[in-house]
């Protein structure tokens, strides 16, 4: 059996199991409703949220950069690449997370392959949470570092790990975790991991990724939210959810952002963001610092969209934020609601192993800004209607 006999087996294999996925094509910008395959939907699984992504004041100031600046930087921003207004954004950044110094690159990906190498070594520990985001994992598989893996959110788990890498011989220790679980919607608890690095002298990073335009003053991240400034060592983020665009940024001190300039390889060998995302992205940040409004539309919204679903009898699991994962544990289930949802008008994927663990599979949904009470009211409904048709709910 050849190479390709072999890809078309494994695909018809995870058909078989639920897991294939299907990708759709939007034929109409992001926003509460879509156009897909001809057919208006409402948009339920987009990290829109904030409804940012065809905002016009983010058009505008996108234009304008493209306009002033051209299409591309032309070149990596170690060596001719560095624009002004990427320098613009990065202090935009900084203030408006309350740190020090700020470093925009490709993608929140990117940032956590660019960070995790960069600072720790053969003779140094990393210490991860079970459920972390898999450019954590992809970032620490980077690097030369002794991996420990801790219960999820489990901070007691967290210190066994941090004395077993003492007597390990570990040098520096750099604790990692997602601050939103982007499936399950839950938060790290992050003050206790505070305390229980800063007594095992470790250093604490947070993917906030899920964060960013969601949690704390106008949504300045989780850090914020639990007024923890000046603990959290290192804070990665990204511009494409809550944002509305491309890109991803690492946040701390000065000297750790100076040193990632010399050492994190995405900085060095791959071009950043182009000028129109750095334009929309600096106009991003503006509108979240004179306003909290639309973090507060998507709290109102993801409060009722979670309260309804509850009441109907449907699994949201543990969120603590407005991702609703409605538990369906079986892929083939998941599969085949979220496609009687796209019959009914509700875009909603299914998420199954390996985004998820094996028997977890859901519908993740996410609320957005952009949302009308009447347009919850409608997937409400439509979520009832499947749920009982397939003996979900009663």
């Amino acid at each position: 059996m050849n190479f390709y006999e072999n890809l078309k087996n494994e695909m018809e294999e995870l058909k078989e199991k639920g897991l294939l996925v299907t990708v759709k094509t939007l034929e109409t910008a992001q926003g509460a409703w879509l156009n897909i395959e001809g057919k208006k939907v409402l948009n339920m699984c987009s990290n829109n949220y904030l409804n940012f992504c065809n905002r016009e004041e983010l058009k505008k100031e996108a234009i304008k950069a493209v306009e002033k600046w051209g299409v591309g930087p032309g070149a990596v921003r170690s060596i001719a690449g560095t624009l002004t207004i990427h320098n613009e954004l990065e202090k935009e950044l900084a203030e408006f997370k309350g740190v020090e110094a700020t470093l925009v690159v490709q993608s929140g990906f990117n940032a956590n392959q660019a960070v995790i190498p960069a600072i720790v070594k053969k003779g140094d520990a990393i210490l991860s949470d079970e459920l972390n985001h898999a450019s954590i994992i992809d970032g620490v598989r980077l690097s030369k570092a002794t991996k420990y893996v801790w219960k999820h959110k489990d901070a007691k788990d967290l210190e066994l790990k941090l004395k077993e890498a003492k007597e390990n011989g570990a040098n520096t220790m750099l604790v990692i975790t997602d601050g939103v679980f982007s499936m399950d919607g839950d938060l790290a608890p992050l003050p206790e991991l505070v305390e229980v690095c800063e007594k095992h002298g470790a250093l604490l990073m947070v993917d906030d990724a899920h964060g960013e335009g969601v949690l704390g003053k106008n949504g300045r991240g989780i850090v914020d939210h639990y007024g923890l400034h000046g603990r959290v060592d290192i804070e990665v983020g990204t511009l494409s959810k809550a944002f509305g665009l491309v890109g991803g940024f690492i946040a701390g001190k000065k000297v750790l952002i100076d040193y990632l300039k010399q050492k994190a390889r995405p900085f060095l060998f791959s071009s950043s963001l182009s000028p129109a995302e750095a334009g929309a992205g600096i106009a991003a940040v503006k509108l979240l610092k004179d306003s909290g409004e639309p973090v507060e539309k998507l709290w109102d919204n993801g409060n009722y969209f979670k309260g309804k679903m509850k009441e109907l009898g449907f699994d949201i699991g543990q969120s603590e934020t407005p991702i609703t994962p409605v538990m369906l544990y079986e892929a083939k289930v998941a599969k085949e609601f979220s496609k009687k949802l796209f019959e009914e008008g509700i875009f909603a994927t299914s998420i199954g192993f390996p985004t998820v663990p094996k028997g977890k599979a859901r519908i993740r949904v996410m609320i957005s800004a952009s949302h009308t009470k009447e347009d919850l009211d409608f997937a409400i409904e439509k979520f009832e209607k499947i749920g009982k048709e397939l003996n979900i709910i009663k």
